[in-house]
């Protein structure tokens, strides 16, 4: 049997896995877009609001939930996945045979890819059709600011499977990373209410700079060179390091 065959059938396998999780469709998937809806329906996040530039928090609350699918599947999402099957020897029995353990990786971000970007786009609609929020104006580089959103957050995923010997450090370091990822991204406060010192501050990080580059493209500009800079930087070095320190046993 080819190899391309044998990365299919386990592609296949880790989408049907997936889909039999509940837990990781609630999160990736629906909890982002009902943190939208619950925000959207407190009558003054439907005012305009001088403090975010006359935008309403709730679309400035877009952005954040379209990011939230994606820090959520790359922090929570891979990490206990992947480190439970080193931890149970799967890929070390995986090894012995014609199917690469680099094809679990790389069905695992597809797989959890997929689902960040399906949130992204159901919470783009239910913005649109529940409380009117208007659609990126510059929808290419709004596609590009959020594919490279979803590398970053995937190589940080892929970060900590390779520092966590087991299931439950990984679920512990990804909780932990979580919420920071949540603060940069303007889970709890849009980067555009942040004081500018704070703002240029999360501006260096890859969901921060996430953020802002979502927010220019909604407003129909391209993402500046300095969003994108960051991105690769952040991508390539964390992707360095997973590379360095990943471990298949």
């Amino acid at each position: 049997m080819s190899t391309d065959v044998l990365d299919t059938a386990v592609l296949r396998t880790e989408f049907r896995l997936f889909r039999r999780e509940p837990g990781g469709i609630f999160w990736i998937m629906l909890f982002p877009t009902m943190l939208l809806v619950i925000l959207g329906s407190i009558p003054s996040f439907r005012e305009a609001d001088p403090a975010l530039g006359g935008l309403r928090p709730v679309d400035a609350y877009v952005p954040v939930a379209v990011l939230l699918g994606l820090i959520i599947g790359g922090l929570q999402g891979m990490p206990p996945t992947l480190t439970g099957y080193r931890e149970t020897g799967i890929l070390r029995r995986m090894s012995t045979t014609p199917v690469r353990p680099a094809a679990l990786l790389t069905a695992q971000m597809v797989v959890l890819g997929a689902a960040s970007l399906l949130s992204a786009l159901v919470t783009l609609a239910v913005g649109r059709l529940a409380f009117g929020v208007g659609l990126p104006q510059q929808p290419f580089g709004y596609l590009v600011a959020l594919l490279l959103a979803l590398l970053a957050s995937l190589a940080l995923g892929a970060v900590l499977c390779a520092v966590s010997r087991t299931a439950k450090i990984a679920t512990a370091i990804g909780s932990t990373a979580l919420f920071p990822s949540m603060f940069t991204a303007g889970v709890w406060l849009p980067v555009e209410a942040m004081p500018d010192l704070l703002a240029d501050i999360v501006g260096w990080t890859p969901f921060g700079a996430a953020a802002q580059a979502l927010n220019e493209a909604a407003a129909g500009d391209w993402p500046g060179p300095l969003r994108l800079a960051v991105f690769a930087f952040w991508t390539v070095l964390l992707t360095a390091a997973a590379s360095r320190w990943f471990r298949w046993e």
